[in-house]
């Protein structure tokens, strides 16, 4: 029987030790280490191969010492998934030998995206489908509800990665699905599929892999229950791109998010609609994002935020109501709550207006999340909305970032921004005078402001 020793590995940063202890030193994390344990018995041939090589050579070969203005600058060649949306948040497509992580809670579609993906690929290229969690009836059946073709696509249903190796040493597929890598286990580790070492060194193995032999691999992983990949964090080290399928329950759209992708744009976003026939990629997401009601009301507004290469109109919220709470409420759906909390401060100091005794709600329309500046001026003429209980015109759209001395900064793309808005139908702009456009818009009045007091005057009047 193999013998075992034991390592000690942080689920945040991935660092090995040889003992317990309390805190990472690596990432500073308390109580983030798992002990699992390692087998020094024999693998199978092809794993050692693969784990040798990795060892001599990230992609299976060391390269001698060269300058940097002799590296070759040939284009990376990509190749469609079939989706221009999944496309876009690749950076471009697919490309040879590039692993791609792919996560989403459970029912967000990341399966029926990779099945119709598959589908789709298998009829310009070999393609493998490796499902651990499913049977190869479940998945035919939902190829069949889907309407997919199913007749090139070669699908296994196997859980050890040295028999997924195997396998694919004789159909040496050009893209490989492994759904998901949370249920993949190696014979050399002793501990249960899921655990840490078992994600890890299988994760290390298919990438390893997929760099000497040229193969894209897609990989599924399960997320926790705040929303991030679960696993080590070095599982997103490995691999060249991680996206998140994500998409509320009430909802038939799933957004698809770049949150790591070193052949291109990160934080970029790609929509579809979940509809009975599979996702559908929605061309224009301002669109579905902008569906506002018929009856204005106070507190509503729409802002210009950008995503990845291309700005997204969408609409925000906010309900300010007397608070019966000695520490009134301040919350946020898709809106960072602190930001939320600096801006009433600023609203305060700089506009005149208290909201000690308010509770401030705030809300995104439609589950986009914020993650920029460029919405202060918007949130905070929103809850000025609602305060005064004074509707907002449904043509007006604002943009800026609101300083903690009252100023407004321009933002990135400013010019790209109006231009949306323009062709969406929106009539006024309120926006940074950094921003302001050197030639007019056909339609469109733009306002450009440098202090909140000057932004509050142009808004409401």
């Amino acid at each position: 029987m193999a013998k075992a020793k034991s390592a000690f590995v942080c689920n945040e940063c991935g660092a090995d030790y040889a003992k317990w202890q309390g805190q990472c030193q690596a990432c500073g994390a308390w109580n983030s280490l798992q002990e699992f344990k390692v087998s020094t018995g024999k693998t199978s041939a092809r794993v050692a191969a693969t784990q040798e090589a990795g060892r001599k050579g990230y992609a299976g070969a060391t390269t001698g010492i060269q300058d940097l203005s002799e590296v070759d600058l040939g284009d990376m060649p990509r190749f469609s998934s079939g989706a221009s949306e999944f496309d876009r948040v690749l950076g471009g497509g697919l490309v040879p030998g590039g692993v791609v992580l792919i996560g989403g809670h459970p029912g967000a579609g990341k399966s029926t995206l990779l099945l119709q993906t598959m589908c789709w690929l298998a009829q310009q290229q070999s393609a493998l489908y490796v499902t651990g969690e499913e049977s190869l009836q479940q998945v035919a059946m939902r190829a069949h509800r889907l309407g997919l073709p199913t007749k090139n696509l070669k699908m296994l249903s196997e859980t050890s990665v040295e028999g997924i190796l195997a396998v694919v040493e004789q159909v040496r597929p050009k893209v490989m699905v492994i759904d998901s890598i949370q249920v993949m286990h190696l014979d050399g580790i002793e501990s249960a599929p899921g655990s840490v070492s078992q994600v890890r060194e299988s994760a290390a193995v298919l990438t390893r892999f997929a760099k000497q032999t040229q193969t894209t691999v897609l990989l599924v992983g399960h997320v926790t229950k705040d929303g991030t990949l679960a696993g080590p964090k070095v599982l997103e080290h490995m691999v060249d791109c991680s996206v998140l399928l994500e998409g509320s329950e009430d909802s038939r759209f799933r957004t698809l998010r770049g949150m790591k992708n070193r052949f291109g744009a990160v934080n970029e976003l790609g929509v579809f609609a979940m509809l009975e026939n599979g996702l559908k990629e929605v061309k224009n997401p301002s669109s579905i994002f902008l569906n506002r009601s018929k009856h204005p009301a106070a507190g509503s507004l729409v802002m210009v935020v950008w995503e990845g290469t291309r700005p997204l109109l969408v609409e925000l919220q906010a309900l300010v109501d007397d608070s019966a709470l000695g520490n009134p409420r301040r919350v946020t759906v898709g809106f960072d709550h602190n930001r939320l909390s600096m801006l009433l401060a600023v609203l305060h100091k700089h506009g005149g207006l208290m909201t000690a005794d308010q509770d401030v709600y705030l809300n995104v329309v439609g589950g986009v999340k914020v993650l920029e500046t460029s919405a202060d001026l918007a949130a905070i003429a929103a809850v000025v909305s609602s305060f005064r209980n004074q509707v907002l015109p449904h043509d007006l759209v604002v943009l800026g970032e609101v300083g903690l001395s009252g100023e407004i900064r321009p933002v990135p793309s400013g010019q790209e921004r109006i231009s949306e808005a323009a062709k969406h139908g929106f009539k006024r702009a309120v926006v940074p005078k950094g921003n302001c456009p050197k030639k007019p818009i056909e339609g469109m009045t733009v306002v450009g402001v440098e202090r909140l007091s000057e932004a509050l005057d142009a808004i409401f009047g």
